[in-house]
């Protein structure tokens, strides 16, 4: 049934971008569509920031006379939506699943039809009375989520033009806190010497870390880890992805004494030689600050026995993973290799079966979707997490090398993983039964309303349970989901 729906949705999407360009493509409401009134807001919304002098992308989009020569490849680049290569980067189908996210970029439909339309009537300039206020951008800023309360720089690394990638451990760092604080968000970005126009080989030719597992942990004096109790496991850096925000009542606690810690970092190049670094950034709750949800831990993907065949495409992974506790979804994050093109997040509860988020994939620029905080799935214990993942490994597919060759499981590029790599909390009953009546109230949700990712949401209101006890509480919950 998801290939099905995967494909139809496909000729949809292709179908609606024709009807809209027809419906917007007369001359009379072309002659409409102009640049300074309708192209270059959405161009300071969601492209600017980094297609602009200093910023990681190859040209500038401020100027009319820098984006009218690029008009179709930026009207090509948009109408990609949601499949590699797309800008933005943002890869998530508007057309099913859960539509609300933090700090979402993506174009509406109306807007990439007008960008054909306009790409297509010759360009107009329009009045320059129309535009925008013209954006100001401060270099010195470099942190998307705000300046750190903290920031952990790593060792510098040399990759030398050419050179095969690299895999291995960065000295360790200390952190130099004297005092145990809970992390409300995580940012990490690479520093190099690159500069401007970067090389051309990896995401705007800027980067040589592809990705780094890590953790931070309390040290004895002999360098070796002093247990699990004194470790805190953080989201995985990867080249291009957006920085991390926790739940707002699920900090992660980063402790006095500890240490940068990392014996998994993959470095490519990026053809020239290049010395970088990583530079950490953390900030902090309020002192006294104590988080009300545990972060939850729960493997969902295959890294072992994944097989893609070379020459084909539309192959599929599944992997699945029943949730011991309640939980609370905050972040959806597919990671693939290159012939990865989708993913989706699927809940199974009772007879329920609901898509949570289906996202496009490209192995250039990961992306992290944190769901807005009235929208993360609020999933009851016993549910059943189900991803799929869709491989593409023929030539139509431009991440991929040589796509006359299996694929199996590994690290490298050129191998596979298949992960959900989201951010997860966990809530007890009491938590759990709270969380889902401030989103009715929150949300105005009555009886006849649908909540896609909180299957007992509505139940309080269809079968009331306000007076049972905790037992019988339980056993509602149960019922719910047999029936």
């Amino acid at each position: 049934m998801v290939i099905l729906m995967g494909t139809k949705t496909s000729i949809i999407k292709g179908l609606s971008l024709a009807a809209a360009t027809v419906l917007l493509s007369p001359l009379t409401l072309a002659q409409e569509v102009s640049f300074h009134k309708d192209i270059e807001p959405i161009l300071q919304r969601s492209c600017q920031n980094c297609h602009r002098a200093g910023g990681v992308a190859p040209m500038p989009l401020v100027t009319y006379d820098q984006v009218a020569p690029f008009a179709g490849l930026i009207e090509y680049k948009t109408g990609l939506r949601d499949r590699a290569g797309a800008m933005p980067p943002w890869y998530m189908e508007k057309d099913i699943g859960i539509q609300h996210y933090k700090s979402d970029p993506s174009l509406s439909e109306e807007e990439i039809a007008a960008i054909s339309t306009w790409a297509r009537s010759g360009t107009p300039e329009g009045n320059p009375a129309d535009a925008p206020a013209p954006l100001a951008f401060d270099d010195s800023i470099k942190w998307g989520l705000g300046e750190p309360d903290l920031v952990v720089t790593t060792t510098d690394f040399t990759k030398l033009a050419g050179t095969p990638d690299w895999w291995g451990e960065v000295p360790r760092v200390a952190v130099g806190l004297t005092q145990d604080r809970y992390v409300k968000s995580v940012e990490i970005v690479e520093v190099n010497d690159v500069g401007d126009g970067g090389a051309g080989d990896t995401v705007g030719g800027l980067f040589i870390f592809h990705h780094m597992i890590w953790s931070t942990q309390i040290l004895d004096e002999a360098g070796v880890n002093t247990g699990a109790d004194t470790t805190t496991s953080w989201p995985v850096h990867e080249v291009g992805r957006n920085g991390d925000i926790f739940d707002p009542d699920g900090g992660r606690l980063l402790r006095a004494g500890s240490s940068f810690v990392t014996d998994s970092v993959h470095m490519h190049s990026n053809g020239r030689d290049t010395t970088g670094h990583l530079e950490i950034g953390f900030r902090f709750h309020p002192v006294g600050y104590e988080p009300k949800f545990k972060n939850s831990r729960i493997g969902l993907g295959n890294g072992v026995d994944i097989s893609i065949a070379g020459g084909q495409t539309d192959q599929e992974l599944h992997a699945y993973s029943v949730l011991e506790e309640h939980t609370k979804v905050i972040t959806f994050e597919p990671h693939l290799h290159a012939p990865g093109e989708r993913m989706c997040l699927e809940a199974i509860w009772g007879y329920t079966v609901e898509t949570l988020s289906c996202v496009g994939y490209d192995h250039n620029w990961v992306r992290g979707y944190p769901y807005e905080d009235d929208y993360a799935p609020l999933l009851p214990k016993g549910t059943i997490l189900h991803i799929v993942g869709y491989f593409n490994n023929t030539e139509s597919n431009f991440n991929v090398p040589d796509p006359r060759n299996w694929q199996g499981s590994g690290n490298r590029s050129v191998t596979n993983m298949f992960i959900d790599l989201g951010i997860r909390v966990s809530m007890t009953d009491d938590q759990f039964f709270a969380e889902m009546e401030k989103r009715r109230n929150k949300l105005h949700l009555g009886p006849n309303d649908h909540v896609i990712g909180c299957p007992l949401c509505l139940a309080p209101l269809v079968a009331p349970v306000a007076e049972a006890s905790d037992d019988e509480l339980s056993n509602e919950v149960a019922l719910q989901g047999a029936n």
